[in-house]
């Protein structure tokens, strides 16, 4: 039986990833900051896994911790997903989103090196890494030029990974991820603002979505395909290998409030707008869009599911959630 260990395994990505590896028969170990494990909320992703599953709780700032755990449960994979992970293009909060991203990324690498050198190492990356891209779509050789603290956190955060691919021959790798969406996004991203504020809409409770540039394009996919490409990259006979995932199409803000309003069978009015102007990031130049040819060839990995449904599923899950007072 093979060990895992996720950081953020509350998170989005981390309870699909979670689910996915036992059922493949996996024993799943997780991080969670200990304040949340007391929030009901904060761990209602994990909810029907926790007996499943082992918790630990400290901070992935404490690099003795992690190094105590490491050489405890010795995993045979390590996903490292846990990230601050507001995009913040005034560079805000920039000490605490370095320390949190590329600390715990270096601390989970040397730990690894120290007490667990088989243990295969994946980072959860980013299209921020490319920021303002030369060029659309994005690939593996595409120059990376980061233009918020997250971005640049993320790409020191790559750098420490490959060192320790190239100098100290641990397996690991970065899947640089596109924006991924699912009912368990976390509320602070624009998908879920969009499906509760919809959801809202629905239940007579508003009747206004906040929203920032309806123009502002990205490539989103389905999150429980991404970690399905995170396992496989794990688990590749070439080796650790670094690899875009992303759908490959391009859609706008507006059509996310479009899908959106459309899974409760209204049409897009801008009556249901309200720009807030705090909100509001410029759109980039050249287009954030990924092209994953390669992990398509290598892994045969292809991102599936439609952003229609996604959203539609969103919206259905937060009426679902409101109508039980859950959110």
């Amino acid at each position: 039986m093979k060990t895992a260990f996720i950081t953020g395994i509350n998170g989005q990505d981390g309870s699909y990833l979670a689910e996915l590896l036992i059922s493949k028969g996996y024993k799943v170990h997780g991080t969670i900051k200990r304040a949340s494990l007391e929030n009901n909320q904060k761990i209602l992703n994990i909810s029907k896994i926790l007996n499943k599953i082992e918790i630990h709780t400290f901070a992935l700032d404490d690099h003795l911790a992690i190094y105590k755990c490491i050489q405890k449960i010795k995993p045979d994979e390590c996903y490292h997903l846990a990230a601050s992970s507001f995009v913040d293009y005034s560079f805000t909060n920039e000490t605490s989103i370095i320390a949190n991203n590329l600390n715990s990324t270096h601390y989970l690498l040397s730990s690894i090196k120290e007490s667990s050198p088989n243990c295969r190492f994946y980072l959860a990356g980013s299209s921020e890494m490319f920021g303002q891209a030369d060029e659309s779509p994005q690939n593996e050789n595409t120059r990376f030029n980061p233009r918020s603290i997250y971005g640049i956190s993320k790409l020191s955060s790559y750098f420490v990974t490959k060192n320790y691919r190239d100098h100290h021959k641990i397996y690991a790798c970065t899947g640089i991820s596109y924006n991924h969406e699912s009912p368990r996004r976390n509320p602070s991203f624009i998908s879920r603002k969009i499906s509760m504020a919809v959801a809202k809409i629905f239940c007579g409770l508003d009747n206004k979505i906040e929203i920032g540039n309806i123009n502002a394009i990205r490539d989103w996919g389905y999150a429980p395909e991404y970690v399905e490409a995170m396992w496989k990259m794990l688990n590749n006979k070439n080796g650790p290998i670094d690899y875009v995932l992303s759908t490959g199409i391009k859609h706008c803000v507006k059509d996310l409030i479009n899908y959106a309003l459309q899974a409760i069978d209204l049409k897009y009015d801008e009556k249901y707008i309200e720009t807030n102007k705090d909100l509001y990031r410029p759109s980039e130049e050249v287009s954030l869009v990924g092209n994953s040819y390669k992990i398509k060839r290598d892994l045969d990995w292809q991102a599936q599911k439609k952003l229609k449904d996604i959203i539609t599923e969103m919206v259905l899950n937060d009426i679902n959630l409101l109508k039980f007072q859950k959110i």
